[in-house]
């Protein structure tokens, strides 16, 4: 690697480490050499490397693995939102990328309705939710928290429903004959992972998450359901 004054060597060894990624030297999910090697090999200090190596990891190109060394990650995954307010399918755009997309149930529970929930939907005060939490996986991988919300008493099949590895868009249609079709109204902002959050998409505690908070609504244009979705930035893009 030739050597820059201007540029620190961390910078230049981050960008070295980069352009080996993306020129194919480097495979998604193959592992790269341990820090010593690295060192050795750019002939400067392990915290020097350590630096270049870190905020590698902090831009999505590597990750590490906790007793098993540093690897580079899977292609960031976009998302495209198509006209209007349209969504493509989590599970479409894992196939697109020749990912297999997955789901991992956290939780599901009958839960009250909220102010902004009420407005949604035009409901009473004594309605009842559906609450559906799940892990979504692309190849195996935490990408997003998903929490689901969706009126109880029309959905009320889908609390004993297989969530494991399936769409909940299909499952949804396939309960009410009711496809989503576009979002009335949605909000993307950054969060901090929170203890829970950070272990379930195996992020450090406070890594920043992507926050969309959507509104669905069917193909006669009637409320749906409600999406809040965390999602590890350094996997994910959304693409408008």
């Amino acid at each position: 690697m030739p050597e820059n004054t201007c540029v620190p060597l961390y910078q230049q060894i981050k960008e070295d480490i980069k352009s080996a990624i993306e020129q194919g030297k480097y495979k998604p999910k193959e592992k790269i050499p341990p820090e010593p090697e690295l060192s050795a090999e750019y002939s400067v200090s392990r915290i020097t490397v350590r630096r270049a190596v870190e905020e590698l990891c902090n831009e999505g190109y590597l990750v590490k693995m906790q007793g098993r060394g540093t690897f580079v990650s899977t292609p960031r995954i976009h998302r495209k939102m198509t006209g209007g307010n349209r969504m493509e399918s989590f599970s479409k755009t894992c196939r697109e990328y020749g990912m297999e997309p997955g789901a991992r149930l956290l939780d599901r529970k009958i839960v009250p309705v909220r102010e902004d929930e009420k407005a949604f939907w035009g409901c009473e005060e004594e309605t009842l939710l559906l609450y559906i939490q799940r892990v979504r996986t692309a190849d195996g991988q935490p990408i997003f928290l998903e929490n689901l919300f969706l009126l109880y008493e029309d959905f009320k099949p889908l609390m004993q429903a297989d969530w494991y590895n399936t769409s909940a868009f299909a499952a949804i249609e396939e309960v009410g004959g009711r496809r989503v079709t576009d979002t009335s109204r949605r909000t993307i902002e950054i969060a901090r992972a929170s203890s829970e959050q950070a272990s379930a998409l195996n992020v450090p505690l406070g890594e920043p998450l992507l926050f969309l908070n959507c509104y669905f609504i069917d193909q006669n244009q009637k409320p749906l359901c409600i999406g809040r979705q965390y999602y590890v930035g350094s996997r994910y893009m959304f693409e408008m």
